[in-house]
């Protein structure tokens, strides 16, 4: 089969909408059926060319996905793109990182026993 990515992506439409009513059972309401088509080409088929694909295979994949492993996947790729500290000023980070020690000095307090009594 020779097809572009929109075709076999309208190709296994079905499939994928009804991936999605399954994510939407366990409450993943922002994962679309192009979450799920991203996820497909760039875990499940990274190493094979999803042109030479059956519709089958394609089918029996995108329907095999489970939202444990594709949430598990969307994590780990998070972590990977992100700056975590793209948000922060240099000043801010190197105190992050080498933090000064703060001690603070407390009076102590002494209580005599008539206080303590009155609690």
């Amino acid at each position: 089969m020779s097809a572009n990515y929109d075709d076999l992506f309208e190709l296994v439409g079905p499939a994928l909408e009804s991936k999605i009513h399954e994510f939407r059972l366990y409450n993943y309401n922002s994962v679309t059926e192009e979450d799920i088509w991203h996820y497909c080409i760039n875990k499940k088929w990274r190493k094979r060319d999803i042109q030479e694909m059956g519709v089958s295979e394609m089918v029996n994949d995108i329907l095999g996905t489970s939202p444990a492993h594709y949430m598990t996947h969307t994590q780990i790729e998070g972590f990977k793109s992100s700056n975590w500290f793209s948000e922060l000023k240099q000043e801010d980070l190197q105190e992050l990182l080498n933090p000064t020690k703060k001690v603070l000095k407390t009076q102590p307090v002494i209580k005599s026993r008539q206080n303590l009594k009155d609690i």
